[in-house]
């Protein structure tokens, strides 16, 4: 953290600013000092008189120092106050050792607190060798006796610990700090005075040192660090904030940054783009006369030209390099070495601050330590382009052994989530041209969990790169394309895209027929899927002939009670159900619970959703009394089969209360309702698709109790929330603006209800076109607020419109046709 003004002899660490000098060629950068009294007789060496004396009788020179200048340090506040507790304590030796990741400004840390401290003489050591130390002891010798220059540097090293050990109020920096040996006899012959250390080691420190981890700049640290350095007029504040954050708030790549654009003009934001192109050259890359061996990339090589010695260290920082930088599960590495060997891999990375354990079974890493491993590099043995494929190649076979195969049960999804954000991470890093069958058997299984949480935008960009995966991998006709591409067709169905969900449809069941054959099981599946979006899409007229089809297909393969034969049973009873014809319908869906309960059982999932799409059925038949029996008895059998937070519990316990609702019971129906709604929330996040359904039925609940001053907010923020999370299109958003007006119009607002139901209309209209049930409803709901508002010349002619289109698409005895014809009645009668 923080810029060091350099000069002086190659190598040094920093100027120094002492008033007694080092000599040239130390450890600090200096100059020689005049007064030497060294007498050499017969190159023997003849010890001055001040050799003689006790070193305890030694007074140090004023303002002894070698601390490097820290011009730009900034922040570390809550840091420096902890070195300022720790080093306040009177008595014995203090030895306090400040470990971090390289290039998180440890140095700069321990320079700028030693530039606080009061005491002499302070004293700057390079510490990364046993020659560095000894060489920076000599120094010290010099400087606290200049008449000893030219001894011996075994007698230098010698005076100055027993000056050390006998006085008090100095301080001494060590500096990069790598092996505890290095250090160790000096630490344990002065027990009076003050070390402070500085490594990139973690461990090794328990009964030697206190220790105190150094983490990164926060945000606006790490933007002050940039601006200071830059130290020119800056437009552009977001793109400094936007490639600090990228930059992971690390100091050195900060410094490295904000040098490169100050020597050669580049914006933050191009910065941040050639970051993105070029990333091993931006690493490497140092300004003119900067420091070559303190840029990201040389940093942290020289770690790791440390951990050689344990080659699975390396190869796990590779691997790790694809994951998310935090929260990455121990358990990921399980199967890459026997556990001994994985711990101690382990075990030497957190040594040296590459990676951090987090207490709770997860590692992580730093951003740029992984964006480093994963950059290939010819010229650096830790990072060829054959070693960086193969880790990738590893973190997704990691990845997808240990995604769940099955995430229909919430037991499955604690472990989805843990491992979710590990599986985007790979998808964001790997190039298509770089993927492969497992990655892309890994983005389907992401993505459909990703649509069963809510997050359909995220699970269909990882089904769109399943399929692309797959087509380049193993060809357009592979089956398991054919799969991929029919599970983007789902999400595009979920999203409620069906513009783009039923051709894909067509195109697979298409695939399916030419490449498997008419009667393979997943043709039958995508042709089911095919006329569930057809239903979807109010095109009855194709839906229900295909899944007779689909049935009598199923029937004929794979025979009556295949739990596929069962599902498309299903369906067909639906589809009835949509085209209001309930009479064929109910009979169906008595038929499949039938059928399920004998075959399946009474208690399995598939039972219990047969169930509840009957009462469903008799609720839309206005058979109240049939209904909520049957609902609540399958709410008692989900909570008790599947738990109380299973998604389909959650259903049946939102179906329920609105069943209550519709049969004027709302002082059941809203406790309920409030209940399921807080459920959701809790269970499925803010923004799932069925919070937002719960959202609008307990609005929905509150308008049938009068509840208005309820109703409408929560319908304006339900609205608000579809469009948000669904965008402006999805259906379940053009309901939603529906069912706003419909309350606002309950007010008597037309002037608000009128506008907002044309919008609707002509939405419906647009995305499901002319003939959708949707379409129709929405037509009916506007003529009816032209006639609340006593405009009959347009509310008349619209409903008679609405009644020839009802009775043309869903029939003469539909619900739909036969509450317009009621509304016609009613206008005409005025």
């Amino acid at each position: 953290m923080g810029l060091f003004n350099r000069r002086g002899d190659k190598g040094s660490k920093a100027a120094a600013v002492p008033t007694v000098e080092a000599s040239g060629g130390s450890n600090a950068a200096g100059r020689d000092v005049v007064g030497s009294v060294a007498q050499h007789i017969d190159s023997a060496v003849v010890l001055p008189p001040e050799a003689y004396g006790p070193a305890a009788d030694v007074p140090a020179p004023l303002m002894l120092r070698n601390i490097p200048r820290t011009a730009g340090f900034v922040g570390r506040e809550e840091t420096l106050g902890q070195l300022e507790a720790a080093f306040s304590t009177p008595g014995d030796v203090v030895i306090q050792a400040v470990h971090g990741l390289g290039g998180i400004g440890k140095s700069a840390l321990a320079a700028h607190w030693a530039q606080r401290f009061t005491g002499n003489p302070r004293w700057w050591i390079t510490a990364d060798s046993k020659t560095a130390v000894d060489a920076g002891l000599a120094e010290l010798g010099r400087a606290l006796q200049p008449a000893l220059t030219g001894m011996p540097e075994d007698f230098l090293i010698e005076r100055a610990v027993q000056w050390l050990a006998t006085h008090e109020d100095w301080l001494i920096v060590l500096d990069n700090v790598d092996h505890l040996d290095d250090i160790h006899s000096l630490l344990g012959r002065v027990t009076t005075g003050r070390f402070l250390i500085t490594t990139r080691r973690a461990t090794g420190w328990t009964g030697h040192a206190a220790t105190l981890r150094l983490d990164v700049l926060s945000a606006s640290e790490a933007v002050e660090l940039f601006t200071r350095i830059l130290s020119a007029p800056l437009d552009g504040a977001a793109d400094v904030a936007a490639l600090c954050a990228e930059l992971g708030y690390l100091p050195l790549a900060v410094e490295q940054a904000a040098s490169y654009c100050a020597e050669t003009g580049t914006s933050p934001c191009a910065y941040l783009r050639m970051l993105t192109e070029s990333p091993a050259q931006m690493f490497a890359d140092t300004t003119e006369g900067g420091d070559a061996e303190r840029t990201i990339a040389q940093i942290w090589r020289i770690t790791l030209d440390r951990l050689t010695d344990t080659p699975l260290a390396g190869s796990i920082l590779r691997i790790l390099a694809w994951c998310a930088s935090q929260g990455i599960p121990r358990t990921l590495l399980d199967d890459l070495a026997p556990a001994p060997a994985l711990a101690k891999a382990i075990g030497r990375l957190m040594a040296y601050s590459m990676i951090t354990d987090s207490g709770d079974g997860t590692l992580s890493v730093h951003r740029l330590v992984q964006a480093l491993a994963r950059t290939p590099d010819a010229d650096d043995p830790h990072r060829r382009p054959a070693d960086i494929d193969h880790a990738r190649e590893q973190a997704t076979d990691c990845l997808n052994s240990a995604f769940p195969h099955s995430i229909k049960a919430p037991e499955a999804w604690p472990r989805c989530r843990a491992l979710l954000p590990h599986a985007q991470a790979l998808a964001e890093h790997t190039p298509v041209e770089r993927g492969t069958a497992t990655a892309a058997y890994l983005f389907n299984r992401t993505g459909h969990f990703l649509l069963t949480q809510g997050k359909i935008a995220l699970g269909a960009e990882h089904h769109h790169r399943a399929v692309a995966d797959c087509v380049r991998v193993l060809g357009e006709d592979h089956p398991d394309t054919l799969g991929s591409r029919n599970n983007l067709a789902f999400a595009y169905r979920l999203a409620g895209d069906l513009g783009r969900a039923i051709p894909l449809y067509e195109r697979t069941v298409a695939d399916y027929v030419r490449v498997l054959g008419e009667d393979h099981p997943d043709t039958l599946g995508s042709r089911n899927n095919l006329a569930f979006a057809y239903r979807l899409a109010g095109d009855l007229g194709r839906a229900i002939p295909l899944y007779e089809r689909t049935v009598a297909d199923y029937v004929r393969v794979l025979g009556e009670d295949h739990t596929d034969t069962l599902t498309s049973r299903n369906n067909l009873a639906l589809a009835h159900e949509s085209a209001g014809d309930l009479g064929r319908a109910i009979p169906l869906h008595e038929r499949s619970l039938a059928d399920c309960v004998r075959v399946l059982g009474e208690d399995h999932p598939d039972t219990l959703t047969s169930r509840n799409n009957l009462a469903t059925a008799y609720h839309s038949a206005g058979d109240l009394g049939r209904a909520i029996p049957l609902l609540e008895r399958t709410l008692a059998d989900r909570q008790r089969v599947l738990g109380e937070d299973h998604p389909d519990t959650l259903s049946s316990r939102n179906n329920l209360a609105t069943a209550y609702g519709l049969a004027g019971d709302v002082g059941q129906a809203i406790p309920l309702l409030e209940r399921s709604l807080a459920d959701h929330v809790r269970v499925l996040g803010e923004d799932h698709p069925d919070t937002l359904s719960s959202r609008n039925n307990l609005a929905f609940a509150y308008h049938a109790a009068g509840d208005l001053g309820r109703a409408i907010p929560l319908l304006e923020r339900t609205l608000a929330d579809c469009v948000r999370v669904l965008g402006e299109d999805h259906p379940d958003t053009l309901s939603s603006r529906n069912n706003l007006a419909v309350a606002y119009k309950s007010t008597g607002d037309v002037g608000r209800a009128i506008p907002l139901y044309e919008r609707t209309v002509a939405d419906c209209v647009r995305v499901l076109g002319e003939d959708h049930p949707d379409t129709l409803t929405s037509r009916n709901n506007l003529a009816t607020a032209y006639h609340s508002a006593g405009d009959l010349g347009r509310a008349i002619p619209l409903l008679e419109r609405s009644l020839a289109d009802c009775v043309r698409v869903l029939g003469e005895d539909h619900p739909a046709t036969r509450n317009v014809r009621t509304n016609l009645d009613t206008a005409r009668s005025h």
